[in-house]
This record gives C-alpha cells, sequence and structure tokens, in this order.
C-alpha cells in the first residue's frame, strides 16, 4: 500500500436508503465520512409505482457540492452502485423517457407465464442462469412490450439504474457487468447480453449498450457538472455497480469458502464460485447466479428481508404508532419465541396493501397462532426470515456439497442483532456481522484498486478487517431451532397445498 492520504466518494443508492460517503485512507487504514444520506421510496401515481431519477440525481449532485467545500482539491475519484433489476431508458436525444418503473409495479403481473410462451422457463435459466422472477428486468420489458407501452417504442437506449447516474455524470452510455447480471438477459458463460432471450420477448436489441467489467475508469465529470457544483473532474470508476456485489467485496474474509449474506431491504444469501453454475437442482433451489469482481459469480437466493420489517414499520406509522427500530426491535425481544411462521418469499408479501395483516391472514390460513401484538410481529419477520435462511444453506450445500464455517453478514442488517442471533440459532454456524456500510467499502476498495492505491482484492479486505470491527454471534439452543426448523418447513409446505 503507498503511504499517503487519499479521499474517494462512494454513492450507495438503495431501494429505501441512499448515501454519500467519504473513504480515508492513510496508508494504514480507511475511515468513513457520511456527507449525505436520504430516502429512496418508490412514488404511486394512480397505478403505477415510479423511481424518483432526477431527484436521486439532483441528491448526489448536492453531495457534489457538500464534497467541494469539505475536501477541496483532496478528492481522488467517485464510484456509483445501486439496486439491482429496475432500469431506465433513453430517447434519440438521450433524454429520460419517463421515471423508471419500480420492479413491485404491478404491470408485470402474469407476465412470467406469458414470457415463458414465447421461450420456455429451462431455455432462459439455461442461458442466463437467472431465477425466473416476475420482477426480473427481462419480464418488466416484456410487460412494456406486451401492452405495446410507448416509452418501449420511443427508447433508444437501456440503462440500469446505477447506469443512469453515471450516465448523468458523466455522458458515458455503457452497462456495468454486476447490474446487467442482475437481469436475466445476459448470457452467463458470455458474460454478455443474451439476444437470443432478448430477442424471443420482442424487446428491440439495438437498445442495449456495451458491458464492461468492473475496475476501469469510465470517464471524468463532465464539464457542466463540475461547474455546477464547484468540483473538479474526478475520474469516474466502474465499480461493482449492483449495490450487492460491491457489498461482498467488503466481507472480511480470507478466502471466498464461507458463505455470505447481504442484509438489507432484500437479503441475498450465497457463495462466491468461479463459474455460474446451471442445473435444474440450481433451477429447483430457486437460486440465481449473479456477476461479481474479477471473474466470479454469487451463488444465491434473494429473500425480500428487511423490507417485512420496513413494510409493517410504514403501516404502524400511518396508524399514528411511529416505533424507531430499537424500540420494534425491543419488542420482539420481549415476546421470547415466535408463536408463528410465514414463507418470506411468498407472492402475498411481494407488494401487500398492509404487511402486518397479510402476515396475521397467512398464520390463519395455515392454522397457526395468529400474533396480535407488535412485538409478536415483528418476531414472526425476523424468525421466519432466520428459518429462510436455514432452508437456503441447506440448497446450497446440496449443490456445491461444501457446508459453511462462518456466515458473514454484511450492510444494514447487522444493526439488527436479534436477527443476527436468530440466524446463528437457525443456522447453526457462527456469524460474524460487518461491516454495516459494506456496499460503501466495497465502491471504495474497487476504486482503491482501479487507481493503483492498493493491489488487490485481498489487500482490500485485509484493510477493513483492520479499521472496521465486527461482531460476532453463536449458536445457542441447537436442539430447540432445530426443532422449529422442522415446523418452519412443514408449515410452507402446508401454506402451498391450501392456496
Amino acid at each position: 500500500m503507498k503511504p499517503y492520504n487519499k479521499n474517494y466518494l462512494a454513492f450507495d443508492l438503495g431501494a429505501s436508503n441512499c448515501r454519500c460517503i467519504v473513504g480515508s485512507f492513510d496508508g494504514k487504514t480507511i475511515q468513513l465520512s457520511t456527507l449525505n444520506r436520504f430516502k429512496n421510496n418508490h412514488v404511486r401515481v394512480w397505478s403505477h409505482y415510479y423511481w424518483d431519477a432526477l431527484y436521486l440525481f439532483d441528491q448526489v449532485k448536492i453531495s457534489l457540492a457538500k464534497a467541494a467545500a469539505l475536501y477541496s482539491d483532496n478528492l481522488s475519484s467517485l464510484g456509483v452502485d445501486a439496486w439491482g433489476v429496475d432500469f431506465a431508458l433513453l430517447d434519440q436525444e438521450g433524454n429520460l423517457v419517463s421515471n423508471p418503473y419500480s420492479c413491485r409495479d404491478p404491470q408485470t403481473e402474469g407476465m412470467l407465464e406469458l414470457a415463458h410462451l414465447r421461450m420456455c422457463e429451462a431455455d432462459i435459466f439455461n442461458i442466463t442462469g437467472v431465477l425466473p422472477l416476475r420482477l426480473n428486468t427481462l419480464i418488466q420489458l416484456f410487460s412494456l412490450v406486451y401492452r405495446d407501452a410507448p416509452e418501449l417504442r420511443t427508447a433508444k437506449t437501456f440503462l440500469m439504474i446505477s447506469d443512469l447516474i453515471n450516465y448523468f455524470l458523466t455522458g458515458k452510455v455503457v452497462c456495468n457487468y454486476t447490474s446487467a447480471s442482475t437481469t436475466q438477459m445476459l448470457d452467463a458463460r458470455k458474460r454478455d447480453w443474451a439476444f437470443s432471450v432478448i430477442q424471443a420477448m420482442g424487446i428491440p436489441k439495438n437498445i442495449f449498450p456495451e458491458v464492461v467489467q468492473p475496475g476501469q475508469v469510465l470517464e471524468k465529470l463532465e464539464k457542466s457538472v463540475a461547474d455546477e457544483m464547484g468540483i473538479r473532474a474526478l475520474p469516474v470508476i466502474a465499480v461493482a455497480s449492483h449495490d450487492t456485489a460491491s457489498a461482498v467485496v467488503s466481507m472480511p474474509t480470507r478466502s471466498n469458502q464461507n458463505f455470505f449474506l447481504s442484509s438489507g431491504t432484500w437479503g441475498l444469501l450465497g457463495k462466491v464460485v468461479d463459474q455460474p453454475i446451471i442445473n435444474q437442482k440450481v433451477l429447483d433451489y430457486h437460486l440465481t447466479n449473479e456477476g461479481g469482481v474479477f471473474d466470479t459469480i454469487r451463488l444465491l437466493a434473494i429473500n425480500p428481508n428487511l423490507w417485512l420489517l420496513q413494510e409493517c414499520k410504514r403501516i404502524w406509522a400511518s396508524e399514528g404508532d411511529n416505533y424507531s427500530w430499537e424500540e420494534l426491535v425491543s419488542m420482539a425481544e420481549e415476546t421470547q419465541c415466535s408463536s408463528a411462521f410465514f414463507n418470506p418469499k411468498s407472492d402475498e408479501f411481494t407488494i401487500p396493501a398492509n404487511m402486518p395483516k397479510s402476515i396475521q391472514e397467512f398464520c390463519r390460513r395455515t392454522n397457526q397462532k395468529i400474533p396480535q401484538s407488535k412485538g409478536e410481529i415483528v418476531r414472526a419477520c425476523i424468525e421466519s426470515l432466520a428459518m429462510s435462511y436455514r432452508l437456503t444453506i441447506d440448497n446450497l450445500i446440496d449443490v456445491l456439497d461444501q457446508s459453511p464455517e462462518i456466515l458473514h453478514i454484511v450492510s444494514g442488517g447487522t444493526r439488527n442483532r436479534l436477527l443476527n442471533q436468530c440466524a446463528a440459532n437457525a443456522c447453526g454456524v457462527p456469524v460474524v456481522a460487518g461491516p454495516t456500510e459494506a456496499a460503501a467499502l466495497g465502491n471504495i476498495i474497487m476504486q482503491m484498486i482501479t487507481l493503483g492505491d492498493i493491489n488487490n482484492l485481498d489487500e482490500g479486505r485485509n484493510l477493513i478487517r483492520v479499521s472496521f470491527p465486527t461482531e460476532h454471534f453463536y449458536p445457542e439452543n441447537t436442539s430447540y431451532w432445530e426443532e422449529q426448523y422442522q415446523t418452519f418447513k412443514q408449515i410452507i409446505e402446508k401454506s402451498q397445498s391450501v392456496r
């Protein structure tokens, strides 16, 4: 490592919370400073849900101005990561066709089945290695084709959300491999667009730009942006632009042998492998292959995760009970244990009108004791999530013929100590929790590698280990949790048979 001070700007845009963080490197450790935090909520207009892309870019520009005021010319570069799946379309003149749809928009209802009439599920999976889900970019675009949407007829360019922000910053039109790999439109083996899939869906193939790998300079800040914000024309780095890919970069492990959970609005649990694993067992277990840095693949399962708690909190706040996260977790701790389980992946929890009532209805339908208090509902969420982690780990063990020694939990969910402990209990393996700002740190590490300030990923992960503490959770009362796990599986089977 070179012994000098440097500062890197990381924009980490999540599906609920966004942040601009400065990583300062003194040659031995990294320190993080948060310049700007801002909410990111989809906006409902009539029957559709949109992301406010221009609001996001405005917050990025506000962050640039703050960075310029505080750090003057002592900034090295910037990188952008964001959530996957969602996308934007540009017209002939390079302007936004419309605000991007949210993957939770109801336009995709019933589209998965119709898409598979054009190309069967198995054929798409054998090319892309991506789990077929209605929220996938492929299905979102197919829904536009199906209803002959004017947005698609007008479109000249397709960009993922992180690529859109990079385009606004630099004028460069490319798609980052890690984000593109979440679309179900990328050939997992060739690591480029799967045009046979795209054309089968009737999607125009000429809208897709070049796919670029992480670890290169895209361009410098466009002059008008730099001048407006009073900042010099920093190089914009192609980091791991999918936030989970960035989070896994920051996993403080000495090898890729351990399993990871990126715990945020979504929970992505899996393992880093060298090549995509595409077979019937992977498909049956609802696993998916997503692209990582340096020619790696993240074989993982996608869980709704903290979305469940966020929606409960939102509903209760709308009813006048505006509890903090700490208060809700404390209520759950006081209930001691859950009296009910539900399947977090069930479609009824994807876009519920009222999450607490949806959970209660699931329990009623499966003849369980119905959680009544807020603490009981939160506890049911937390323990059901922990059990879903265990189910995913069991499936991964069967596919990989390898058991984890440790489950690394990174990102914002590491603050939920009850969930971390329940994960250790349910999965029967030690949990190492941290770092919290995992995606931002992975973003920064990739900037440092690209600029030559550190040599490789191992050096970056060691830097994170010495810079940020982790917390360890060990399995407790394992026989009880094993019994509960068997109950959980029986309830999931029952729910599938009674729907």
